[in-house]
C-alpha cells in the first residue's frame, strides 16, 4: 500500500503548487512541485509536476531550468502541448529560435485556432528572419576587415581603423560567429605577432569579445593561439598591452570555469570535454611567468592578479580546494622567489612598486584557502626551508632575499611571517642591518622591522629594543628614504594604543611632530612615491590619535597630495589610505561599554578605555565636512575602480566605512552622489567583507531614501541596488539597518513596475511582511509603507485573496491605529487594493467585527490624508458590492459622507468629489433619495 499513499501525498502537494500558482506565489508553487517529485513514483505524475514545474522556472526566467523540466514532461508523453509550448517558450528566451521554431509549430498543427500558439511561431519567424539578415550583413563586414587586415600595402590608418571594427562586431553573438568561422583566430595570431601595439590591442579586445561566456570557442582558442603566445603578450614592456592581455586570460578563465558549472556548454550544445585541463595548463603557464627574468614588471603583477583571482575557492562551503593545493605544490617556491626579491639588488626581477604587496595577497589568499593543521604546517615548512636556505648562505643578497620574503608573508599570512621571524638568527639580523651603512640593506631591514611590530608581542619587543635605534635612524640618517621608514616604525609603535586616549606609548606632542613631519614628507614631490606613500602608511597609525586627525584634515595641501597617490599606478598605497579615511571619520566600530560594567571596572582599579574629548560626533561632523571639501569622494571612486590584488576586501570594506560615514549627513548626500559616489558603492556590496558588505548596502539605503534613485543609479544600475537592500532585511542586521533598507526598497518599489518586479524576485516580499509585525513603531510603519507601493503589482494583489493568510486582516487593524503614519500606510494599501481587486471588497467585513468603526475613524480624522484615504476605501467597497454599501448606508457613514460632500475648501476638493460619488451610488441603488436641496439622509 505504501506506493498509493506516496502518490496520493504527491497529488495533494501538487494541488497546492496550482493553488499557490494560481494565487501568484510562483516560489511556494515551485517547492510544492519539488518536493512532489521527490517522492512520486509514478512516470505520468511525474510528466504533470515536471511541466507545471516548467512553468514556474517560466515566471522566474529561470529558461535554461523550464527548458529542461519541460524537456522531462514531453520524454514521458510526446503529445503533451503544454509542456512543448513551455520548451518552446524557454527556448526562445535562451536565444535558440530554430528549435524553439520547431516546436512552436507542433503546437500550431496540433491546434490550429490556438492564438498564443499563432503569436508565438509569428514572432519566432520575424526573429528568424531578423537574424538571417543580420548575419548576412556581418559577414560582408567581417570579411571587408579581414581583407583590409590581410593587405599589408594598405596604409596603416585604414589597418588599425578595420582592426578596431572587428572588434566592435564582435561584441555581437553574430559579428563573433562570423569572425570565428571564417578562419579569424589565424588573422588575430598575425595581429598579436605584428609588433604594432595598435594592431596588438584590437586582436586581444576581438578576442575578448569571442571568448566572453561562449566556453567552446574559448577551449578551441585557447589550443589554437596557445598559452606561450598569450603569456608572451602578457609579458609585454607596454602596460596597456600587458593589461589587455590579463583581461583576456580573465575572460577565458571566467567562460571555462562557468561552463563547467552549466549542463549546456556553448550555445550551439556542442559535445565538449571537461576544461579542467585547459585552467590547468593555463595555470601552470602563470606560474611558469612569475620567475622568468624576461617578464616585466607589468607581466607579472598580471600573473599574479589572475592566480589570486581563479586560484582560491570563491566561497568555503565549497569543499574542494584541490587547486590551492596544486598550486602550493606546484608554485609556492616561485611566488616566494618573487617575494624575495629586492629591486635595488642588481640582476633581479623587474618588479612595479605594487608586486610586493600583490604577492602578500596571493600568499595569504593561498594560506587562507587550507582547511586542515596539515595542509597549514606543510605551506610553513616550505616557507621556513626557502628562508632558511638562503638566510644560512654566507652571501649578503641571499640574507637581503630571506629578509625580504619574510617581510612578504608578515604583510600577507601573518601567522606564517611570525614563524619564518623567529628563525634563529633573523630577527637578530635585522636589528644589525638597520645599522648597515648599505642604504639597501638598511632600507630592507627597517622595513622588516616596521612590519615585525604588527603583534602585540613583537611590537612590545620592538619597544624595548628597537624605538632606540629607529629614533636614531630618523634623526641621523642623511637618507630620506630611510628616515620616512624610521618614521613609520615610531608611528605605528607610538599608536599601539589604539583609539584609547589614556594608553599612549609616547610623550605628550610627540605623535603631533610625527604626523607633522608625515604630512611634510607627503606633500614633498621630489620624493619618489613609495617614500611618499611610507608617510601615508604612518599616518595610518598616527590618525588613531584625535589631536593628529584634526590637524591633518585642517592640511588641505596634505590631504589632496594623499587623494592624488590614491588615484596613481602606485596600488600599495590604497590599504593606507582607506585606514587614514577610516580613522579621520571615525567610521570604526567601537563598541560603548555598559556603564556599570565601566563603575565595576574603577571599583577593581582595571583599565577602562577612554574616548578622546575631539571623537565626539560634532568634530567628527566638522571633520566630514572638510574632507568633502578637499575632493576625498573622487579619491574613492578611483579606488574602487582599481584593478589589483592590493584592493583587498578588507581594503574595499575600509572604502565602504569612510562612504557610509560620508552620506551619514542628508545634506552631504547629494555632493556623493555627483562626484560618483553612488555608483562605487555598487561593486562593494559583492566584493568585500561580510561586514563591508552591509557597510556598502546601509550607504546605498541612505542614498536611495533621500535621493531619486533613477538619477543617483541612472540606467541598469538601478536594479542592482535591489539586492543589496534586501540583504539588510536579514534579521542579524541592525533595527536601524533594517528601517532604512524598508524606507530605500518603498522608493524603488514607487518608481516602476519592473523594480517591483526586482524586488519581488529578491524574495523580499515575505521579509517585509516579517517586519510589519516588529515591535517597534518605525520599522513597522515603513514596512507597511513598502506593501503598499509593492501592492501595485498584481503578483503582490492576489497575496490578499489568499483565504488562509491575516494578511487583509493586518492592514484594516493597522488602519485603526494611534500611529499616524502606520495608519495611512495601512489605509492606503488597502485605498489602492480595493480599488483594483473589487472582488477583495467582500472579505473586509470577515476580518474584524470593528471594519465599520475602524472606517468611520478614518472619515473623521483631522488629517486630511487619512480622511481621503478612507472616503476612498468606502466608494471602492460601495462601487463593489450592493448589500456592503447598504451596511455603509445603515451606519453613520452616511451623515459623515454627507458633510464631507458639501466641504467648500478647495484643498479637499478630491475627498468631496469622492464623498459624492458615495452618495450617487447610493442614489443608484436607491438606498437614499436625493432632494433638490441636497441629500436625504432617511434610508428608503
Amino acid at each position: 500500500m505504501a506506493p498509493v499513499s506516496m502518490s496520493q501525498d504527491s497529488s495533494t502537494l501538487r494541488e497546492e503548487g496550482n493553488n499557490h500558482f494560481k494565487a501568484g506565489d510562483v516560489q511556494q508553487a515551485l517547492i510544492c512541485y519539488t518536493k512532489a517529485l521527490k517522492i512520486s513514483d509514478c512516470r505520468s505524475e511525474n510528466a504533470v509536476l515536471y511541466r507545471n514545474r516548467a512553468a514556474c522556472y517560466l515566471k522566474l526566467e529561470d529558461f535554461t531550468k523550464a527548458e529542461a523540466d519541460a524537456t522531462k514532461a514531453l520524454d514521458v508523453d510526446q503529445g503533451d502541448i503544454k509542456a512543448r509550448f513551455r520548451r518552446a517558450q524557454a527556448l526562445q528566451k535562451l536565444g535558440r529560435l530554430d528549435q524553439a521554431f520547431m516546436d512552436a509549430q507542433t503546437c500550431a498543427q496540433l491546434e490550429p485556432k490556438n492564438k498564443a500558439f499563432q503569436d508565438l511561431l509569428r514572432q519566432l519567424g520575424a526573429q528568424i528572419q531578423q537574424k538571417a539578415a543580420q548575419l548576412s550583413s556581418t559577414d560582408s563586414q567581417v570579411q571587408q576587415m579581414f581583407k583590409l587586415l590581410l593587405d599589408s600595402s594598405a596604409p596603416i590608418s585604414d589597418r588599425q581603423k578595420a582592426a578596431q571594427n572587428l572588434v566592435v562586431l564582435s561584441r555581437e553573438d553574430a559579428g563573433a560567429e562570423q569572425i570565428f568561422r571564417n578562419d579569424g583566430v589565424k588573422l588575430l595570431q598575425n595581429l598579436l605577432d605584428s609588433q604594432q601595439e595598435e594592431l596588438i590591442l584590437s586582436a586581444l579586445r576581438t578576442l575578448v569579445g569571442l571568448c566572453t561566456g561562449h566556453q567552446s570557442r574559448t577551449m578551441a582558442i585557447v589550443n589554437e593561439v596557445g598559452m606561450d603566445r598569450l603569456c608572451g603578450v602578457m609579458a609585454s614592456a607596454a602596460s596597456t598591452v600587458s593589461l589587455s592581455a590579463c583581461h583576456l586570460l580573465q575572460v577565458m578563465f571566467e567562460a571555462l570555469t562557468e561552463g563547467m558549472k552549466k549542463e549546456i556548454r556553448g550555445k550551439d550544445e556542442a559535445i565538449l570535454p571537461e576544461p579542467s585541463r585547459e585552467l590547468r595548463s593555463m595555470l601552470h603557464h602563470l606560474i611558469d611567468m612569475l620567475p622568468a627574468s624576461s617578464v616585466s614588471g607589468a607581466g607579472r603583477d598580471s600573473a599574479i592578479n589572475l592566480l589570486v583571482k581563479q586560484v582560491p575557492r570563491k566561497s568555503l562551503k565549497n569543499p574542494d580546494n584541490s587547486l590551492t593545493l596544486w598550486v602550493i605544490d606546484q608554485g609556492l617556491k616561485k611566488i616566494l622567489e618573487v617575494a624575495g626579491t629586492v629591486p635595488e639588488v642588481e640582476g633581479g626581477l623587474p618588479l612595479t612598486d605594487n608586486t610586493p604587496m600583490s604577492c602578500s595577497v596571493l600568499l595569504n589568499k593561498l594560506y587562507d584557502d587550507l582547511k586542515s593543521e596539515k595542509e597549514r604546517e606543510n605551506f610553513n615548512k616550505l616557507c621556513e626551508e626557502y628562508v632558511q636556505r638562503h638566510f644560512g648562505s654566507s652571501d649578503m643578497e641571499n640574507k637581503l632575499r630571506a629578509i625580504q620574503t619574510v617581510s612578504v608573508l608578515l604583510q600577507g599570512p601573518s601567522d606564517v611571517g611570525n614563524r619564518t621571524l623567529e628563525l634563529s638568527g633573523i630577527m637578530d639580523a635585522v636589528i644589525s642591518l638597520c645599522a648597515s651603512e648599505n642604504i639597501t640593506q638598511q632600507q630592507v631591514a627597517v622595513e622588516a622591522l616596521i612590519h615585525a611590530a604588527g603583534k602585540a608581542k613583537r611590537a612590545s619587543f620592538i619597544t624595548a629594543n628597537g624605538v632606540a635605534l629607529l629614533k636614531d635612524l630618523y634623526k641621523k640618517s642623511d637618507n630620506d628614504r630611510i628616515r620616512v621608514r624610521a618614521l613609520v616604525g615610531l608611528c605605528k609603535l607610538g599608536s599601539a594604543g589604539g583609539t584609547d586616549f589614556s594608553m599612549k606609548q609616547f610623550a605628550e606632542g610627540s605623535t603631533l611632530k610625527l604626523s607633522k613631519q608625515c604630512r611634510k614628507w607627503l606633500c614633498n614631490e621630489a620624493l619618489p612615491p613609495t617614500s611618499r606613500r611610507w608617510a601615508i602608511e604612518g599616518l595610518a597609525y598616527l590618525t588613531l590619535d584625535a589631536d593628529v586627525k584634526e590637524d591633518l584634515v585642517e592640511d588641505k595641501k596634505a590631504l589632496q597630495a594623499m587623494f592624488e597617490l590614491a588615484k596613481s599606478e602606485d596600488k600599495t598605497v590604497l590599504y593606507a589610505v582607506g585606514s587614514t579615511l577610516v580613522n579621520c571619520t571615525n567610521s570604526y566600530d567601537v563598541e560603548k561599554p555598559d556603564p556599570q560594567m565601566v563603575e565595576l571596572a574603577k571599583y577593581a582599579k582595571q583599565h577602562v578605555p577612554e574616548e578622546h574629548p575631539k571623537d565626539v560626533q560634532s568634530f567628527v561632523e566638522k571633520r566630514v565636512v572638510k574632507l568633502l571639501e578637499a575632493g576625498v569622494v573622487s579619491a574613492m571612486v578611483c579606488m574602487v575602480k582599481q584593478e589589483s590584488p592590493a584592493l583587498t576586501e578588507a581594503c574595499r570594506e575600509c572604502i565602504a566605512r569612510v562612504i557610509l560615514a560620508l552620506v551619514e549627513r542628508q545634506e552631504d548626500r547629494g555632493l556623493v552622489v555627483a562626484q560618483g559616489g553612488g555608483k562605487a558603492l555598487l561593486p562593494l556590496v559583492s566584493e568585500s567583507t561580510d561586514r563591508g558588505k552591509f557597510k556598502a548596502a546601509q550607504a546605498l539605503a541612505k542614498i536611495t531614501i533621500t535621493s531619486n534613485p533613477e538619477i543617483a543609479f541612472p540606467g541598469e544600475r538601478v536594479y542592482e541596488v535591489v539586492r543589496p537592500l534586501v540583504s539588510l532585511l536579514a534579521l542579524d542586521c541592525t533595527m536601524l539597518q533594517n528601517f532604512e533598507a524598508l524606507m530605500a526598497l518603498t522608493n524603488l518599489a514607487g518608481i516602476s513596475e519592473r523594480l517591483r518586479q526586482k524586488i519581488i524576485k529578491e524574495k523580499a516580499v515575505p521579509k517585509i511582511e516579517g517586519f510589519m509585525f516588529e515591535d517597534h513603531d518605525m520599522v513597522r510603519a515603513a514596512a507597511t509603507e513598502c506593501m503598499c507601493n509593492l501592492a501595485l503589482s498584481t503578483e503582490v494583489q492576489k497575496l490578499y485573496l489568499a483565504t488562509d493568510s491575516d494578511r487583509l486582516k493586518l492592514l484594516v487593524l493597522y488602519s485603526g491605529e494611534d500611529d499616524e503614519r502606520l495608519r495611512k500606510a495601512a489605509s492606503g494599501t488597502l485605498a489602492m487594493l480595493t480599488g483594483e481587486m473589487p472582488e477583495l471588497c467582500t472579505c473586509i467585513p470577515g476580518t474584524t467585527s470593528h471594519w465599520l468603526e475602524i472606517f468611520q475613524a478614518l472619515l473623521l480624522s483631522e488629517n486630511q490624508d487619512l480622511r481621503h484615504r478612507g472616503v476612498v476605501i468606502i466608494m471602492n467597497l460601495m462601487q463593489a458590492d450592493k448589500s456592503l454599501a447598504e451596511k455603509l448606508m445603515e451606519s453613520e457613514a452616511l451623515e459623515i459622507l454627507s458633510v464631507l460632500a458639501k466641504g467648500d475648501d478647495p484643498n479637499q476638493d478630491s475627498i468631496q468629489k469622492a464623498a459624492q460619488r458615495c452618495l450617487d451610488l447610493a442614489i443608484e441603488y436607491g438606498l437614499i433619495r436625493s432632494n433638490e436641496g441636497g441629500v436625504n439622509g432617511n434610508i428608503i
